[in-house]
C-alpha cells in the first residue's frame, strides 16, 4: 500500500539481525542431531571421528557467529 508507513531502517534492521540469529539457532541444533547421528554410524572408526569433528567445527562457527550478532552495537532507536 503505498500511503502506509514505511518502518524505519533501524526496524528493519533489528528485524533481520532477530531472522538471521533465529535461522542460526535453527542451524545449529541441526548440526547437533547430524553430529550425533553420524557419531553412530557404522562406518571405520577414523571416517566417523573425523566426519564428527568437522560437525563439531560447523557448530562452534555457528556458536561464534551468534556471539558477533550479540556482541554487535546496538542501533539507535528510530
Amino acid at each position: 500500500m503505498p500511503f502506509r508507513p514505511r518502518p524505519t531502517v533501524t526496524r528493519l534492521a533489528r528485524c533481520e539481525v532477530v531472522t538471521v540469529a533465529g535461522d542460526l539457532l535453527a542451524l545449529l541444533e541441526q548440526l547437533e542431531d547430524v553430529s550425533a547421528r553420524a557419531a553412530a554410524m557404522g562406518r571405520p572408526a577414523l571416517e566417523v571421528e573425523r566426519t564428527v569433528q568437522h560437525l563439531l567445527d560447523a557448530v562452534s562457527a555457528v556458536e561464534r557467529a551468534l556471539d558477533c550478532i550479540g556482541e554487535g552495537e546496538q542501533s539507535a532507536p528510530g
